[in-house]
């Protein structure tokens, strides 16, 4: 046992030895092996951190919360061009949320709307951020705290008044620590005064890929900005305590139908969507994302394969000489072709290692852009190492047989 290892260690340095000797041969036979792990697993650990992002969210919102709109989709719908069954559903309203708002199974119902708009004061302006237009039980969905001022009064929210809550982060990187209470701003062109800064939820993320900016009164926001009824207004409900989702859900569905005359029989013209539905959709999108991403990191993989194949075989070519002279010394056909086997090993295996460190380093370079926390995937980790290393095995196969096979006579003839 103790010479086998010795035998495998000895070999392990021959590699090393023959990838230093023949520096860009080996880099040039590993570089396809590095992309497509590195292909992996930046991808692996992006989808992961935003996968963690949604959790993260859904736990602040709560579990059993649950959301109406016109019509859920996993993709926006181009609002100019509903399909019939779309258009012809009725808009949520204000009504309707104050009926589901009445319910005994219901805590918290509210319209809410959400749109794009820019925040400016005195010349200083954001990028394009997410604007709610929502009510003072906005934290009971989003979480998060308020960290100077206050909520809107019923007074405000019932007249759409022109106040706002910005975000403490956002109103930060705007407008420094200057004290933002009672100052205006525009939001979307839109005059503000603003009444207080909201702190979010630490790792919270924005469906739309947009920060978020601001809250305001939805009437406001009804009659200020264009909102997109299709994909941009619902409403979040929350059961009451001890009252199943299930329970909640059912109440909601028959006060909804029975406002809007719905026959018995007859198809819901709105959508409930629970949280779990939200997460199927996300893992659903990026399950194909990852297959496509899997296939071409496949393709690079197989460049890398058939690189190892090549080289190998033209390294085997080169030392028939030495070849010869082990088998004069007494290695046997096993001997040579676990020689040539442990070096294309070697090779692949230091390529997806390599491909392990850009991949993470990309994952996280794109996780500090997306401002997300990726974590590392650690089984994809392993995987993709013991990929690599099967790579070498069957890439490096044929010509490690080929050496093993030849005659020692002719070899030491070889020049």
């Amino acid at each position: 046992m103790g010479l086998r290892v010795g035998a495998f260690g000895e070999n392990v340095l021959m590699a090393f030895d023959a990838i230093r000797v023949n520096k860009l041969r080996s880099s040039l036979t590993i570089l396809g092996v590095v992309i497509g792990v590195a292909t992996v697993m930046a991808m692996a650990a992006i989808v992961e951190g935003i996968r963690s992002q949604i959790v993260t969210t859904i736990e602040v919102a709560g579990p059993t919360t649950f959301y109406v709109m016109k019509k859920f989709s996993q993709t926006p719908l181009n609002p100019d061009n509903l399909p019939k069954e779309v258009r012809i559903r009725p808009d949520l309203s204000e009504t309707e949320a104050e009926r589901l708002r009445r319910l005994p199974e219901i805590a918290y119902a509210s319209l809410w709307a959400q749109t794009l708009a820019r925040i400016e004061s005195e010349g200083v302006r954001s990028q394009s951020m997410a604007i709610f237009g929502a009510d003072d039980g906005f934290t009971r969905i989003q979480g998060g705290e308020l960290v100077e001022g206050r909520w809107f009064t019923r007074n405000e929210l019932s007249s759409g008044a022109p106040v706002v809550v910005l975000q403490d982060e956002t109103a930060r990187s705007l407008f420094g620590r200057e004290r933002m209470l009672g100052r205006q701003v525009q939001v979307g062109g839109r005059p503000l005064v603003v009444i207080g800064l909201w702190q979010e939820p630490g790792n919270i993320f924005a469906p739309p890929g947009q920060a978020v900016g601001a809250v305001v009164p939805y009437k406001f926001m009804e009659r200020s900005y264009p909102i997109d009824k299709t994909n941009a207004l619902w409403i979040p409900v929350k059961p009451r305590a001890g009252v199943s989702v299930a329970d909640a859900q059912g109440a909601a569905v028959m006060a909804i139908r029975e406002m809007r005359g719905l026959r018995p029989g007859s198809t819901n013209s709105f959508d409930l969507v629970t949280q779990d539905q939200i997460l199927d959709t996300f893992n659903g999108i990026t399950s194909v994302f990852f297959l496509v991403m899997i296939v071409l990191s496949g393709v690079a993989l197989l460049v890398g394969g058939i690189g190892v194949m090549a080289i190998m075989t033209v390294s085997v070519t080169s030392r028939t000489r030495e070849i010869g002279v082990r088998k004069a010394l007494g290695a046997t056909r096993n001997d040579i072709l676990l020689q040539f086997l442990i070096e294309a090993c070697t090779l692949t295996g230091i390529g997806g290692l390599i491909g392990i460190i850009v991949g993470l380093a990309l994952g996280r370079v794109a996780s500090f852009a997306l401002d997300i926390s990726a974590p590392v995937p650690v089984s994809l980790t392993v995987i993709a190492v013991v990929v690599s290393v099967g790579i070498g095995i069957i890439f490096g196969l044929v010509p490690a047989r080929r050496a093993a096979r030849l005659d020692p006579i002719e070899s030491l003839r070889h020049e």
